[in-house]
């Protein structure tokens, strides 16, 4: 019988939101990655759920049996986000963007807020756009 291998060291790195990312992708290659895999997880979902065969597939994606099949293992990479998302769109899938939440670090949290001053309180006191007392 073998015994298992423990490592008695653990090594764990936070993430960035974007696994692309935290393999070493560029920022922009990661985040295009991350939003086909995301297309992609949806489109399988809805496969799945409407239980949809690789024949019918090919029917309503107007596409190739070859390309499906490479679709349903997942083989995206060559495979546009334009491609992916008018895929979803046959299946009756709808695009929803979202903002994300700005992530705020506690040294910009501390640091305190500039905000611009008014040209008309320097110039005479009075707001209302008037420098020198001409209008602006």
């Amino acid at each position: 019988m073998r015994k298992a291998l423990v490592s008695s060291s653990t090594h764990v790195t936070a993430s960035s939101g974007n696994v692309f990312e935290d393999l070493g992708f560029p920022p922009d290659k990661a985040m295009a990655l991350l939003f086909k895999a995301k297309i992609l997880t949806r489109i399988l979902e809805e496969v799945r759920r409407k239980k949809y065969r690789q024949g019918k597939l090919v029917e309503l994606l107007d596409e190739h049996q070859p390309v499906v099949s490479n679709l349903l293992q997942g083989k995206i990479s060559q495979m546009s986000i334009e491609k992916l998302l008018t895929y979803a769109d046959r299946l009756g899938l709808k695009l929803d963007i979202q903002r994300a939440p700005r992530q705020r670090t506690r040294q910009h949290a501390a640091r305190p807020t500039k905000r611009p001053l008014a040209l008309g309180k320097i110039a005479g006191g009075k707001s209302g756009g008037k420098i020198g007392g001409k209008r602006a």
